[in-house]
């Protein structure tokens, strides 16, 4: 948004116009996520994944008995809302940290929505690669016979 000098109709340098105080709308955005991320933990958090017949099976599990990444990301999700850690760790340790990262990015969202800045997440390359490699890592080690304990 450009600011107009309303006398000359030509535009100025004085940016303070745009980064006023938050409006209802600019914070409209991050509580909408949140409503949808809390619906979601509630809901996974009122009907129990370790039962059988509630949610589909992962089709990588199922065709091919390898463990993907987020196998047992529902039951982590499950153990999480009802505070227990350590079986959402067991169950899957980067979901855990996907939770912890998500509660972090979203404070420093409303906190800079409220300051009236943008938010920006800025993952070169490097980070994304990286990212990939330990799920990777991650996903390789708990399928191995050593690695059962990473298993859900």
């Amino acid at each position: 948004m450009r600011c107009v000098d309303a006398e000359t109709g030509k535009p100025t340098q004085n940016r303070t116009a745009t980064r006023g105080a938050p409006s209802l709308l600019g914070l409209s955005v991050p509580v909408g996520v949140l409503a949808a991320v809390v619906g979601a933990f509630a809901y996974v958090g009122s009907v129990d994944p370790n039962e059988p017949g509630h949610y589909p099976v992962c089709p990588l599990l199922r065709f091919t008995g390898i463990h993907c990444p987020g196998c047992g990301g529902l039951r982590s999700a499950h153990a999480f809302v009802h505070g227990d850690v350590l079986t959402a760790l067991q169950a899957n340790a980067p979901a855990v940290l996907g939770y912890l990262g998500f509660a972090v990015l979203w404070t420093v969202w409303v906190i800079r929505v409220a300051r009236g800045r943008p938010l920006r997440v800025d993952l070169g390359p490097v980070h994304l690669w990286t990212l990939g490699a330990l799920l990777l890592v991650f996903t390789v080690v708990r399928n191995l016979p050593f690695g059962g304990w990473l298993l859900p």
